[in-house]
């Protein structure tokens, strides 16, 4: 996906298939069809942090191609109010990291131009913050008042027993096989979080690779083993 003038790859895994659904349907559905492009309202997707929003954002960038734009405002904020110029040229713009420029004067004006730009493009705007629009802390009322109009969404946090499900899905998306008794394994050894289990999954699927290994558990856990030595 072409990108302007932002040097950014989207994550190769950050694709809706990817993505577990149960619980968040409904977000599911209107992401798909702003990618589809059959939905022309945006939306303001938050949740907690690790809960899977970037991941989202960069899916519907990757379902719709050319005609969107990613960007996380928590990497590229330092970079000044410039990069919003000309994000209004694509079909949906899609901004994470929304609160990391809460507060900030300039930020609140560009990001209330862009609001402007992309409702008289017909562009559509998608946002991904920690809180919901009303309980942000923009100060510009006009801004916040043309956010607060957005469809919100709350991304489901998983619960313990769809830690390992989610788990699955990821590896099956990655060509691996993670079976129930190891990726209850997983959720025993390692940090409970999502981003530290995806991240470990990453290193296991690297390693089996290499070794020409399946994921048991004594295979995971010389990893893991391994991967604690060296941290």
């Amino acid at each position: 996906m072409s990108q302007l003038a932002l040097p950014l790859q989207l994550l190769d895994h950050a694709v809706f298939e990817s993505f577990y659904e149960p619980g968040n349907e409904a977000l599911l559905a209107t992401l798909r069809s702003i990618a589809d492009g059959q939905e022309n309202h945006g939306c303001w997707v938050w949740g907690a942090p690790a809960s899977g929003k970037s991941h989202l954002l960069q899916a519907l960038c990757e379902s719709a191609g050319d005609r969107s734009i990613y960007v996380p405002l928590g990497i590229f904020s330092s970079a000044g109010t410039a990069i919003l110029d000309g994000l209004s040229s694509r079909e949906i713009v899609c901004i994470d990291d929304l609160d990391e420029v809460a507060g900030e004067p300039a930020w609140e004006s560009a990001l209330f131009e862009l609001c402007n730009q992309i409702l008289d493009a017909g562009a559509q705007l998608v946002v991904a913050a920690a809180t919901s629009p009303r309980a942000s802390h923009f100060e510009l009322a006009d801004l916040k008042s043309r956010l607060t109009k957005l469809p919100v969404f709350q991304v489901h946090t998983l619960a313990e027993e769809e830690r390992a499900s989610a788990l699955q899905l990821r590896a099956r998306h990655r060509g691996l096989e993670l079976p129930d008794e190891t990726a209850q394994y997983l959720l025993r050894r390692s940090r409970r979080d999502m981003a530290s289990l995806y991240a470990l999954l990453d290193t296991l699927d690297k390693e089996a690779l290499r070794a020409k290994r399946r994921l048991t558990i004594p295979f995971v856990g010389s990893v893991i083993a391994n991967d604690s030595g060296h941290s």
